[in-house]
């Protein structure tokens, strides 16, 4: 989302305006409508929306994450990705952090091109059917839907804790069903 405000504000000639606009977001603005007001320009949200979705990501793997992937691949764990969004918005971000490295292109779950959402229980049994009589466990840190569909499956279930980056704030004041099963408060303690 920085990377995308960032693009945008460029694209303005506004750099200087990038971290207003997360504010705005974290306010629960509409960010493009905000930003409109602002610089009072009438630009359509649809030219905001294609560069915040077609932009090339600049981001990187967090500290620990290319060691966690490295060695979990050389335990000989099978690494599969499930991801929510867009096609190509998640594509940029899977090749801008270089994930194919350790996840196979039939191990990555769009839910735009599965024609699922997060929590459909079927990005989930794809993995089981493919792999079947495995343990499996899913990493995530959205509280809202990370759990459910995996938990649901008998899937360990592992949430990454929010130091200060995510973007939707963790609640653990939910139904034990929508909870992880274990907290984690770095990658590196996955393994």
């Amino acid at each position: 989302m920085k990377s995308a405000y960032s693009k945008i504000a460029s694209s303005v000639g506004r750099p200087d305006i990038a971290a207003q606009m997360v504010t705005w977001y974290d306010e629960g603005k509409n960010v493009f409508e905000s930003l409109n007001e602002y610089l009072g320009k009438d630009t359509s949200l649809a030219t905001y929306l294609d560069i915040y979705r077609n932009h090339q990501p600049e981001i990187a793997l967090s500290e620990g994450v290319e060691e966690v992937l490295n060695g979990l691949k050389n335990k000989g764990v099978i690494l599969g990705l499930v991801t929510d969004g867009r096609s190509n918005s998640q594509r940029n971000k899977i090749k801008a952090l270089g994930l194919e490295r350790w996840f196979e292109e039939r191990n990555i779950i769009i839910s735009e091109e599965f024609g699922s959402e997060k929590t459909d229980k079927r990005n989930f049994t794809y993995f089981m059917e493919k792999y079947p009589g495995r343990s499996y466990c899913y990493v995530g840190d959205n509280t809202q839907k990370d759990f459910l569909a995996p938990n649901g499956l008998g899937w360990n279930t592992v949430c990454l804790l929010d130091d200060g980056r995510n973007i939707h704030k963790q609640d653990f004041n939910l139904e034990g069903s929508k909870l992880p099963k274990k907290c984690i408060n770095d990658i590196r303690q996955l393994v």
